[in-house]
């Protein structure tokens, strides 16, 4: 067995096959830089990092699933002069995610709250968090069918094993007592164990109605709305504006006001 083919068995058995992608690209940075020994390992290791950090951070960005790969940079934080930018960046860092705190953004359709949610969940997965974006409607939709083949609670599991669990379109229609059941659940369990975005036409303040029991909006929302940071977005629909025989927009006229993290 030549050198070169012994060394491709070894690195596969090592689970390092992948290595041989950026040997010869090394080998001849390493003649031309007269490197040591050291250094040539080095760049080698340093070049399996690089690809098992990528491969990690799309693993999670498709378990994440999201509905589009929206991005903070895709955002147009100059058409929305009343949002914080910087308020909106020091989530990103994914500190929020760590003080197990949660983000409220509601407002009129079509101004980018779901955007600005799946953007913070990008940015997570490339924190190393793990994220699951789900439509309220697909959330209550999977629960019910859980409980017609009795894997109700291994659902819930999946829905609480994440770092951050992205619930977008929050509050469409009233709910059923097991719909208010399963969200009162979700937050209960959640609650300082992990965070929560949740997107909304409705403000919080009118989420109480989409309750059939007042105790038990009262709870759960004295867990989440209470522990969030609050985005308040406005302005006309920018789906609105994308219409044919609308104008080519220049600018995302979106509108955001921010609200303290409740203590």
């Amino acid at each position: 067995m030549s050198a070169t083919a012994a060394l491709t068995s070894q690195l596969k058995a090592l689970k390092l096959g992948r290595m041989l992608d950026t040997l010869d690209v090394r080998l001849l940075q390493a003649r031309q830089d007269q490197l040591g020994y050291l250094e040539f390992l080095q760049l080698l290791l340093q070049d399996e990092i690089e690809r098992r950090k990528t491969q990690s951070l799309r693993l999670r960005l498709q378990r994440a699933s999201f509905e589009e790969p929206k991005t903070l940079e895709e955002f147009d934080f100059a058409g929305s002069p009343t949002l914080n930018p910087a308020a909106i960046r020091d989530l990103a860092t994914g500190l929020f995610i760590e003080r197990r705190e949660h983000v409220l953004l509601y407002g009129p359709a079509g101004t980018g709250k779901t955007h600005l949610a799946q953007a913070l969940g990008h940015h997570a997965c490339r924190c190393g968090r793990s994220v699951l974006f789900l439509k309220a409607v697909k959330l209550f939709r999977t629960l019910q069918a859980s409980r017609a083949d009795n894997s109700w609670d291994a659902e819930l599991r999946r829905l609480l094993a994440p770092d951050l669990l992205i619930i977008d379109d929050f509050g469409l229609k009233p709910m059923t007592m097991t719909q208010a059941e399963d969200f009162y659940e979700i937050v209960a369990e959640r609650h300082l164990r992990g965070s929560i975005i949740v997107t909304s036409n409705r403000p919080p303040a009118d989420w109480l109605t989409l309750f059939p029991d007042p105790v038990m909006a009262n709870s759960a929302l004295d867990r989440l709305a209470h522990n969030a940071h609050h985005f308040v977005m406005k302005g006309e629909s920018y789906r609105k504006k994308m219409r044919p025989n609308s104008p080519a927009p220049t600018t995302n006229q979106t509108e955001h006001t921010e609200g303290q993290t409740a203590q």
